[in-house]
């Protein structure tokens, strides 16, 4: 999980014990003040870091981080040498605003326990420099965020970012939002393993191609089922076709009706997704990360009906476009044509327990045949 430093300098008067209240609350991992005396009322469950000062020396403050500005190698070279001799929460914070303080920023991100680092321009180019840089560094890197908006991209940045991300909030409001931002993980999800029960041919209707943003893994693809409790691995053009070449952003999905399986235990209907839509890619071993569609492509084709059942004798459908092309996974990730599925063969799916509504999960009485 990614973790949150609240910068309450800038942060109004009749806001500050609402921002520090919410921060303490909220379980963030430091709290950042000019102010001595305010960071020694804080508890034990944040971090204390004293921006734009000297460590004290008569507070009793033994585990307060020291941030102070590095803006050249001499002032690395004592900070550097401050943490060789035991002072082992130094941390520095370095302006990048050109190519010789952004070579500053990835020494200080090697060399300290702690870097923040802020850019005077919108590009996240010298960001991904300096995650690249610190990436085996044991030191954590935190990021200054204008905004929530920016924190968000700052976190996105390489698939990886920053370790933490460093905000000056307006409100407690912010404090919360940013929280539960860091938070959001897509959580791996339990696949069993179906036994084809028959597939048939339906004739045309129409079909959904989902053509993403990123590529997917040759193990990856997307739930896709006809009811809202049981879905089948399909799995993207990752893998070489004759006649055609890989395309290895798309999963040819299903028909308009599927529900697709999304993040939060959500589906929605392949025919709703739209460009900017959020959706979850899985792994073969049940591993999911968020990623996002670029358009969707919806056909009149040739449809075929898969149906199968889970071990405990769930029943699952799926009805995808009628061509050998189409694919599915089945377990150790063995990629499977749809048009060769015969009875008992065995594919990768998930079944869940919950109703829907409007693509949420509901305690409701529902019949899906």
């Amino acid at each position: 999980m990614k973790f949150a430093w609240i910068d309450i300098r800038p942060v109004p008067v009749e806001h500050r014990e609402a921002v520090i209240d919410a921060a303490v609350h909220a379980r963030v991992d430091a709290i950042v003040d000019s102010d001595v005396a305010t960071l020694a009322t804080l508890p034990n469950t944040v971090k204390r870091v004293l921006a734009g000062a000297a460590r004290p020396a008569d507070q009793g403050l033994d585990d307060l981080i020291v941030l102070n500005e590095i803006a050249d190698a001499a002032e690395l070279g004592a900070a550097r040498a401050r943490h060789r001799d035991g002072e082992k929460d130094t941390a520095g914070l370095v302006n990048v605003v050109d190519d010789a303080t952004l070579t500053l920023a990835c020494e200080t991100a090697i060399a300290l326990p702690y870097t923040v680092v802020e850019f005077k321009d919108p590009t996240k180019i010298p960001l991904e420099i300096v995650i690249a840089a610190a990436d085996s560094s044991p030191g954590q890197l935190i990021c200054r965020a204008d905004d929530l908006e920016e924190a968000q991209v700052i976190v996105d940045v390489l698939e990886k970012g920053s370790e933490g991300v460093l905000l000056a909030p307006r409100d407690a409001n912010d404090v919360f939002a940013l929280v539960e931002m860091l938070r959001v993980k897509t959580p791996d999800l339990s696949l069993s393993t179906l036994t084809i029960d028959s597939i048939e041919h339906l004739g045309l209707g129409d079909r959904v191609c989902i053509d993403t943003c990123t590529h997917f893994e040759k193990d990856e693809g997307m739930l896709v089922g006809s009811y809202a409790h049981g879905f089948i691995l399909c799995v993207s053009e990752t893998h070489p076709l004759p006649y055609m070449p890989t395309r290895p952003f798309r999963i040819n999905a299903g028909a308009l009706h599927s529900y697709v399986f999304g993040q939060d235990n959500r589906t929605n209907y392949l025919s709703e997704l739209k460009a900017g839509s959020a959706v979850l890619a899985v792994g073969a071993d049940g591993r999911t990360r968020r990623i996002v569609v670029g358009r969707i492509k919806l056909e009149s084709r040739p449809l075929l009906s898969i149906k199968a059942h889970s071990p405990e004798g769930v029943e699952v459908n799926l009805i995808v476009q009628d061509d050998w092309h189409v694919r599915i996974l089945g377990p150790g990730a063995s990629v499977l044509n749809v048009t060769e599925l015969k009875q008992g063969d065995k594919v990768l799916g998930h079944v869940a327990t919950d109703k829907r509504h409007v693509g949420w999960p509901v305690g409701e009485f529902c019949v899906e045949k």
